[in-house]
């Protein structure tokens, strides 16, 4: 970031505004929503700001600029209209001390001013460093869709009660508290403009407790997605948020424990390919005993949990220990890889029959039998095939499959340095060793309708 964003206090400061027009009554307008005291430097006022003046909501001085009129001063903007003036009055201001913002000067700009959604005291601040102040804005648009008009005024009573809650509660408790009060009937109350009787809620559950639902340790299956942090779902996200320990994989990318709360605690549970450092009967247990203190916990997963991610044993330990959990859904590798081909999965007269598969098993000498299935208008996809490309290629050529088959190899997708390549039956290993592909990588086996029309790819390498 070359800007950091932070919240000024502003009750009992003073702002300084030096322009009288309309760049001035701008800024006006935006300070007039905080508590502080705002004087205007300008030899003449626009009809608002001179309106404003007479009401007595701003101070006007109409005398010769000096250092002095920027001292102790909390923000000064700068917007007289006259690029040549605003910079001669920078200098003065600077030589002062003084925080300043030159409209449409971002060079001599030691502040810029966000786009603002105000449900005050909730305030969402969006900025872009100066760079799209058109993409600012259409991010608050969004904002201000999704937050509701009366949320600030739940803040505010939820702040009243604060006390309260702090003298009756503990640290835990009392985060149980308010997200059940952001989270569920409360903030709905609220919403519907039922003001006494969400307090009534608020209160009740200080003094008596949260249903047990509400304080229960529980699980949460995260699919992470297959690499790209704006992959994961909304739902995941929230959960992490929501998170008192997260436990991840070794290929989760660190942007996606960013979107965590700051004081979840993150435990790496990573499991590289034959150096198994954290077994699967450790994981299962570490995440029972966490759920069993009460903690909401998170199991972090590199694609969807469901898929080939050992979900399953952590959901059949946690049903013996009657530890209540969930699945949230994540995009799997095989959706990923199809995508970043721009391709589909399946395709309506070429290949209407998908197989997920595993080029690894329990019983390394075995090998799931995938091949029986590769009937015609079928593809398969391999997850974690690469380490078995011999055997690949042993068994489709013994299936007689050698001259009907295509395979598609995508490694790393979406990520800044994946690789997509294509292949016959017979050069796979091949072309794995000629790209130098080895982990996080799909292999999409496909046999195509006899009579089907190959379709243009957008990549055939990458």
């Amino acid at each position: 970031m070359k800007t950091f964003p932070m919240f000024l206090q502003m009750q009992n400061r003073r702002v300084v505004i030096a322009g009288g027009g309309e760049q001035a009554a701008q800024k006006c307008r935006l300070i007039l929503k905080t508590d502080a005291a705002m004087t205007v430097l300008a030899p003449d006022l626009d009809p608002e700001l001179a309106d404003l003046h007479t009401t007595g909501r701003i101070n006007w001085q109409n005398a010769a600029i000096t250092p002095d009129d920027f001292k102790n001063t909390a923000l000064v903007f700068i917007a007289t209209g006259c690029p040549a003036t605003d910079a001669a009055i920078h200098a003065i201001a600077k030589a002062a001390g003084a925080t300043v913002n030159v409209v449409d000067q971002p060079d001599l700009c030691d502040a810029i001013t966000p786009s603002i959604v105000d449900r005050s005291p909730v305030v969402v601040a969006i900025g872009t460093e100066g760079a799209a102040p058109v993409l600012a804005r259409q991010i608050k648009t969004r904002m201000e869709e999704l937050l509701e008009p009366r949320l600030g005024d739940l803040a505010a009573l939820a702040g009243r009660l604060r006390d309260h809650a702090a003298a009756r509660l503990g640290p835990r408790e009392r985060r149980d508290l308010w997200r059940w009060v952001f989270n569920g009937p409360v903030r709905r109350t609220h919403a519907a403009g039922a003001e006494r009787e969400a307090a009534r809620m608020i209160r009740q559950a200080i003094d008596t407790g949260l249903p047990a639902t509400e304080t229960a340790g529980s699980v949460a299956l995260v699919g992470a997605g297959p690499g790209s942090a704006d992959l994961i779902t909304l739902r995941g996200v929230q959960r992490l948020q929501e998170a008192d320990i997260i436990y991840y994989d070794r290929l989760i990318d660190p942007e996606i424990l960013d979107l965590a709360r700051r004081d979840a605690e993150r435990v790496y549970v990573g499991k590289a390919p034959g150096c198994h450092h954290w077994p699967q009967e450790k994981i299962s247990g570490v995440l029972v005993a966490a759920a069993a203190q009460g903690k909401r916990v998170v199991r972090l997963k590199c694609g969807d949990p469901g898929i080939f991610a050992r979900g399953a044993e952590e959901a059949d330990a946690l049903n013996a220990a009657n530890i209540p959990w969930e699945i949230v859904p994540g995009v799997t590798a095989a959706s990923a890889a199809t995508a970043a081909m721009g391709g589909f999965l399946t395709e309506r007269g070429k290949c209407d029959t998908l197989v997920l598969a595993t080029g690894q098993s329990r019983d390394p000498d075995h090998t799931p039998d995938w091949v029986s299935l590769l009937q015609p208008g079928t593809r398969v996809a391999i997850y974690m095939g690469v380490g078995t490309a011999h055997r690949i290629e042993r068994s489709l050529t013994a299936a007689g499959l050698a001259n009907d088959v295509t395979i598609d190899i995508v490694s790393r997708a979406q990520y800044a340095d994946q690789t997509i390549a294509r292949c016959d039956v017979n050069s796979l290993v091949e072309t794995l060793e000629s790209h130098g592909i080895s982990n996080q990588t799909i292999l999409f086996l496909t046999r195509p309708h006899a009579e089907a029309v190959t379709r243009p790819r957008l990549l055939e390498t990458a």
